[in-house]
């Protein structure tokens, strides 16, 4: 993620987002008698109740996610009006049980539920804030899988006046609509366990006017479907993804599409007030794909490229295989530091919002490797510019501590950066590379913490590194220079 704004250094923009959520429509439909749910833990509402946490665990955002069960896949069948600003269809969502569960919860913010069944028979449920409450006709097993489908509609409500960003989650146009939910904003359009924690493979099966473009994740399954007035386009990404990453933005776009030199299929979309900058777009996009992969390993998804949508949210974001860019021109270093999040955010997500640096300090660092690449400041050099600043609040905020009405702090992305520039020095530039290399492999598509990557580092070092680490992520504090 990257908030659009100057820099002293580089044209590069620092990354900012977004906290909170307003509160929800409630839905018609059955309801349950039962108590709410709790924020965390196994709750027991009756004899013999064992009920799914209505929050992952995540201690700064407690209300985020839901326990009980990890999901497998999202099945998004929705049609979007957007005269009428209408969203509607069924969610279908396969799940496990990583405990016996009488009753469970979705994420989803506003919508009328009209109906959920589990494994085809229809549950009672109900509704409380951003939680949807569903209780199965009978108990589902731990270790179990199981598939739950939510019909639903109403008009979209994104996240507004968020400290960080402004506005996102499902964001209407004037055209259509534009996509973009870190870190929380899924539950803006579809019912889910919105935390990157739980990450799952998807398909989108949405239908629109004809006329109009749906871009998702991931690859088209086929040609879209024209039915008269509307056409269907089916998407899917075939690789586990965090639900903040999730878009199906549509509209009115023009489209490139080839290979970078490597051989990886790019997919590039320009709204028309920017189609100067599609083939620029393409270009970098397919570019930088191919250089990261020689530098973080090979690229961990079938696909890539980027989409500007005319919504002048002012950021970007890293859509996985697809990042979206609101209202302005991408230069080279935004489009290397999305980029770079196909590693460092997509492919390894953090385990908890806390140890967002892991996204946002090695995305940063990756726009300095690419100034350096392309004849600018070396990435030591901007170490040193930014370590100059000796009154700089940064040194105020330590970024491997969460700070949930400021996440996003510019911090996160310069000391992150900055700590693994302070890394490669102590332990040199052939281990440090090695090291990072490592670390996308072994956690490919998978969930990492800090705690991880400290361990990953001292071991392929061979060096004690807690006193680097304690300096420049927990200390508020400007480091001393060893």
């Amino acid at each position: 993620m990257q908030l659009k704004r100057p820099t002293r250094l580089t044209t590069a923009v620092l990354s900012a987002a977004m906290i909170g959520a307003s509160a929800c429509a409630p839905s018609d439909g059955a309801t349950m008698p039962s108590a709410a749910p709790a924020a965390s833990g196994t709750q027991a509402a009756g004899a013999g109740d064992t009920i799914g946490a209505a929050g992952i665990g995540d201690p700064d955002f407690p209300k985020d996610g839901n326990g009980g069960y990890d999901v497998a896949h999202y099945g998004l069948k929705l049609a979007y009006d957007p005269p009428t600003k209408n969203l509607s269809g069924v969610a279908n969502v396969t799940a496990k049980a990583v405990q016996e569960l009488t009753r469970f919860n979705l994420d989803l913010h506003g919508f009328t539920v009209r109906r959920v069944t589990v494994d085809g028979r229809q549950a009672t449920f109900a509704r409380e804030g951003d939680e949807l409450a569903v209780k199965p006709v009978t108990t589902i097993k731990k270790g179990a899988s199981f598939q739950v489908a939510v019909d639903y509609g109403g008009r979209p409500d994104p996240v507004r006046n968020s400290s960080n960003l402004g506005t996102y989650g499902f964001i209407p146009t004037k055209d259509g609509a534009f996509v973009t939910s870190e870190p929380n904003g899924a539950k803006t359009w579809f019912p889910c366990n919105d935390h990157p924690a739980d990450k799952a493979t998807f398909d989108f099966d949405v239908t629109v006017p004809t006329g109009l473009t749906v871009i998702a994740n991931g690859e088209l399954r086929g040609v879209p479907v024209k039915g008269g007035p509307t056409t269907t386009f089916s998407w899917r990404e075939s690789h586990p993804m965090a639900t903040y990453l999730a878009t199906i933005t549509l509209g009115r776009f023009d489209v490139k599409t080839g290979k970078t030199a490597a051989g990886i299929p790019v997919y590039a979309a320009t709204d028309p007030e920017f189609r100067r900058q599609l083939d620029f777009l393409y270009t970098t996009s397919a570019k930088v794909t191919d250089h990261w992969s020689t530098v973080f390993g090979p690229y961990p998804f079938s696909s890539t490229g980027g989409v500007i949508d005319d919504f002048s949210s002012g950021y970007a974001l890293e859509n996985q295989t697809k990042p979206m860019y609101g209202g302005f021109d991408p230069d080279q270093s935004i489009i290397a530091h999305e980029l770079a999040h196909q590693w460092f955010g997509d492919s390894l997500s953090i385990t908890r919002w806390k140890d967002l640096w892991l996204n946002e300090g090695f995305a940063t660092y990756a726009e300095w490797l690419w100034t350096e690449q392309n004849g600018g400041p070396t990435a030591a050099k901007t170490f040193e510019d930014y370590y100059a600043a000796k009154n700089s609040p940064m040194w105020r905020y330590p970024p491997g501590v969460a700070q949930r009405h400021d996440l996003f702090n510019t911090s996160v992305y310069i000391r992150g950066a900055m700590t693994l520039q302070v890394l490669r020095d102590r332990i040199g530039d052939k281990t440090f590379f090695d090291l990072i290399r490592t670390w996308t492999s072994q956690h490919k598509y998978g969930s990492v913490t800090t705690a991880d990557f400290i361990k990953l580092a001292e071991s392929t070092s061979g060096k004690p590194l807690g006193d680097l680490f304690n300096a420049w992520l927990y200390k508020a504090e400007r480091p001393t220079l060893r």
